[in-house]
């Protein structure tokens, strides 16, 4: 197994106060520990896509004397966080998108007490209006089954993001199930079971993964082609030129409850019950809905006008972590499409410096560990050229070998040559070819800047001319040792890839969080 309303006039003030008060966690790595916090300060776990309550949290300070100094990470990591221990002292509340997943972890559920919901926001699905007209659908009486008889039909594409590491992905998928299990309690075995041919065919129609909402909405407008996406209704809505529906059988939705750890004292938990306090205030409430597109839990409060006020019945969440599990693991292993990646690995002669190829391969090794049944995974180390070319594949009946020739290659991997950056990159391309059934993408981990080989006015001219397909395949640098971050972002941002940052974090990490991409 893997606040107050604030005028549009101050707007921009509070806003830079907001970013410079506001001491954020947030890495593309996995955070470390926060500093012990001073008194009316609140160290929170929270649930990534809550940067955008920043404003929000700055006011209240401005209100209550309360600061809050959040760590962000994705709601998955985060309970795993809290069911090891590691939260313990380190964090004085949890702030996640829901407390489902939590709920059946009994060793996470344990370190909470007293959650109360703040705000709200349904997954749904976000359709192009002419997909709509094309497939004479109402919006107000669409469907899960109706959604899947589109996509099975081959009539309907769309990208969600990766239930193994965003709760919004994992939402979606439970939406899917119960919305084609039929399911009308807590989904079973025999639910998921009864809906496996279904979601088999609904998840070959799924043309972009992600680890992260904000890379999806991009990834989605630069491609064009797709129809779709499954997410949260607050993170649809601020997608220009979709239409949001929410499936009139049902949704899963997260109500982003706030607790406080069972290890705190009880002066910090009263801080954080005022917290909640404030937050639920019926001002405040107005503010989050009208700025962040999620709804009241406050029934005094009308949600923004752009949501639509109709109700949905909350389809049902599995009844044990198995369950759970054993879905997700389904989904990973059998239901989605297989990952087909390049890893463009730099042992340059500069790798022996600082025992940089050591921790490449212990993060490359420990990385294995992860990879999913049928992915598909290749190895090509460079230093003034590309050294090998080594391909494996993960496969259902014998995965051990497949992992056990990554880790060897991985073992014999050699520091030497100069760096060229750009002629291996276009290697990975020509290597990838065009493959319209994989989720395709290439991993590149440099510690220096292309000093041989192929220039970046090159590359630009290579990439430019490849075929259409191709040219859907993102690039992910990993900053690493002295690798020079504007030449990384340009390939990123030429190709539709993110930058992955291990200068401040771990390689380790950037090559877990890179997964959810992949």
């Amino acid at each position: 197994m893997r606040v107050r309303h604030i005028r549009s006039t101050t707007l921009a003030a509070v806003l830079l106060l907001a970013l410079t008060a506001c001491t954020s966690g947030e890495s593309s790595e996995k955070p470390g520990q926060p500093e012990k916090a001073e008194p009316g300060t609140l160290r929170v776990l929270a649930s990534s896509e809550l940067s955008d309550m920043d404003l929000v949290l700055h006011e209240i300070s401005m209100s209550t004397g309360i600061k809050v100094v959040p760590t962000y990470m994705g709601t998955r990591d985060a309970v795993d966080r809290l069911a090891s221990g590691k939260a313990d002292g380190a964090y004085d509340a949890a702030w996640l998108a829901s407390s489902d997943y939590l709920r059946l972890d009994s060793a996470a559920a344990k370190k909470v007490v007293s959650q109360t919901p703040i705000m709200s926001s349904p997954v749904a699905i976000g359709v192009k209006p002419e997909t709509i007209r094309r497939l004479g659908w109402k919006p107000a009486d669409l469907t899960w089954s109706q959604v899947h008889q589109a996509v099975a039909a081959g009539d309907l594409t769309y990208g969600m993001t990766d239930p193994a590491r965003s709760n919004s992905g994992f939402s979606a998928l439970i939406s899917v199930a119960s919305g084609l299990s039929g399911a009308q309690s807590a989904l079973t075995d025999a639910d998921v079971d009864r809906a496996t041919p279904k979601l088999a065919e609904f998840f070959k129609g799924q043309e972009l993964t992600s680890g992260s909402s904000g890379w999806l909405a991009s990834a989605y407008a630069r491609r064009g082609s797709v129809d779709a996406l499954l997410n949260y209704e607050s993170v649809l809505v601020g997608i220009k030129g979709l239409t949001v529906i929410r499936p009139k059988d049902g949704v899963v939705t997260a109500d982003y409850p706030l607790a406080s750890l069972a290890a705190t004292d009880q002066s910090t938990r009263e801080t954080v019950r005022r917290l909640t306090d404030a937050l639920r205030a019926p001002d405040i409430q107005q503010h989050i809905t009208e700025r962040t597109g999620r709804r009241p839990v406050v029934a005094s409060v009308k949600p923004a006008s752009w949501l639509d006020p109709s109700r949905r019945r909350e389809l049902p969440f599995p009844g044990s972590k198995s369950v759970a599990d054993g879905l997700l693991d389904a989904y990973e292993n059998k239901l989605r499409r297989p990952s087909r990646t390049v890893y463009v690995l730099d042992t340059s002669g500069s790798m022996r410096e600082d025992g940089r190829l050591g921790k490449l391969k212990k993060a490359l090794t420990a990385l294995t560990g992860d990879f999913r049944d049928r992915e598909e995974v290749t190895l090509m180390p460079f230093g003034s050229a590309v050294k090998s070319v080594r391909t494996h594949v993960v496969r259902p009946e014998d995965p051990r070998t497949g992992l056990d020739g990554i880790r060897r290659d991985t073992e014999a991997l050699t520091a030497s040559g100069d760096t060229a950056i750009y002629t291996s990159l276009e290697k990975a391309y020509e290597h990838l070819g065009a493959d319209g059934d994989t989720f395709t993408s290439i991993v590149l981990m440099t510690d220096g800047e292309n000093t041989v080989g192929a220039g970046p006015e090159d590359f630009d001219g290579f990439y430019a001319g490849l075929p259409g397909e191709q040219r859907e395949i993102p690039v992910f640098p990993i900053l690493f040792g002295d690798s020079d971050r504007a030449e990384l972002e340009h390939i990123a941002e030429l190709t539709g890839g993110r930058l992955f940052d291990a200068q401040k974090g771990s390689l380790d990490g950037a090559f877990e969080e890179i997964r959810g991409y992949q």
